[in-house]
């Protein structure tokens, strides 16, 4: 089994039409690394270009952000750990999703269940920490440390990512940093409309993969059972 470069511990919605929706908008599909058309929506310009981004990572949620294994840990370990991890937690059910601008990119966020996501994402955290290599010091600037607050900078030393614990937000990136999100804001709440799930579940632990290209691929799917 060939190792990736990083591994990531997504949500990433089972085949349905918001998948496809989702999947169509971005360019390309994560499962199996296909490109895609992209749809022409009206009122905004060519999609390429302002999704280079979220197509590289794929259609995502984020629960434990990518991170380099230690030397020592095989992809086989990172599978049995999130299998044990998704055997023993629960789905996370949402009220929906909402389509929002969150510091100039668009991403759809969910409605009534942002305690129990945040514990859901603190557990996966916590239980996969032991198998990251330390952060370099590269990796760290590019995080850029100097924009964090005091606790952020704090998380990205213990957990290897400063957006975690009570700093998590779950959201499903849509673009890129936008310098006019507005009229892409409405081309898009009418290209989701019709297939935004309701009610939302967080049902899968999804284990994504970043190949020698630079993207991410979905490598296996973990049902939450518990």
């Amino acid at each position: 089994m060939q190792m990736m470069t990083r591994y990531a511990v997504y949500f990433a919605p089972r085949e349905s039409a918001f998948s496809r929706h989702a999947a169509a908008w971005l360019g390309r599909n994560s499962e199996t690394g296909e490109a895609l058309p992209q749809p022409a929506l009206a009122g905004i310009g060519d999609p390429h270009a302002m999704t280079a981004e979220p197509r590289r990572y794929g259609f995502h949620g984020t629960i434990r952000a990518p991170f380099r294994a230690k030397p020592a840990v095989t992809e086989t370990t990172i599978r049995n750990r999130l299998a044990e991890l998704a055997a023993r937690l629960a789905p996370v059910t949402c009220h929906g999703l909402q389509l929002e601008i969150l510091d100039g990119f668009l991403a759809l966020t969910p409605l009534g269940c942002e305690a129990a996501l945040m514990d859901l994402a603190a557990t996966v955290v916590e239980g996969t920490d032991d198998l990251r290599a330390p952060l370099t010091g590269a990796e760290i600037a590019r995080r850029r440390p100097e924009r964090l607050s005091a606790r952020q900078r704090a998380l990205l030393d213990r957990w290897g990512y400063p957006f975690v614990m009570e700093e998590f937000r779950f959201h499903l990136t849509l673009t890129d940093r936008l310098a006019e999100p507005g009229p892409v804001r409405v081309a898009l709440a009418t290209h989701f409309a019709p297939v935004l799930p309701r009610p939302f579940t967080i049902e899968d632990l999804c284990l994504f993969g970043e190949d020698a290209t630079g993207c991410f691929r979905l490598l296996h799917r973990y049902a939450l059972a518990g």
